[in-house]
């Protein structure tokens, strides 16, 4: 089945609202490292939606933050803190996924909410140019 271009964008959109919500749920039971996952998740989908929307393609979770770079920080259209929070994120999902007893704690979690809430709405105010 194929889909619409528009249709695979609100998609996305609509995965990283959910995904940020996710990472609301696991706050609230204090479980950082998976509140942190999908925090970054949730940037990775809207981000993923901002390329569509501009056909540009990435393949891999890099070529995503790569191009994300490349045409959006690199050019000033997205003030570069978010192309920082976005890779801090990143790296911190695959410590918490993959590194043997890397536990985050509230301190190191708890600001990045404010931060990525900030992010998708900057995102989602491109989405809607």
């Amino acid at each position: 089945m194929s889909y619409k271009k528009s249709d695979i964008i609100n998609y996305r959109i609509e995965k990283s609202d959910r995904t940020f919500l996710e990472a609301k749920t696991l706050q609230s039971s204090h479980y950082w490292n998976g509140a942190v996952n999908r925090l970054y998740y949730s940037c990775y989908h809207i981000v993923s939606a901002l390329l569509i929307q501009n056909d540009i393609n990435a393949s891999t979770h890099n070529g995503v933050r790569s191009q994300f770079f490349k045409f959006f920080i690199k050019s000033g259209i997205i003030e570069r803190k978010f192309s920082i929070l976005y890779s801090d994120l990143m790296n911190k999902r695959q410590e918490g996924d993959y590194e043997d007893f890397q536990e985050f704690s509230q301190e190191d979690i708890e600001p990045l909410f404010k931060e990525v809430e900030e992010f998708i709405g900057t995102i989602k105010n491109e989405l809607s140019k």
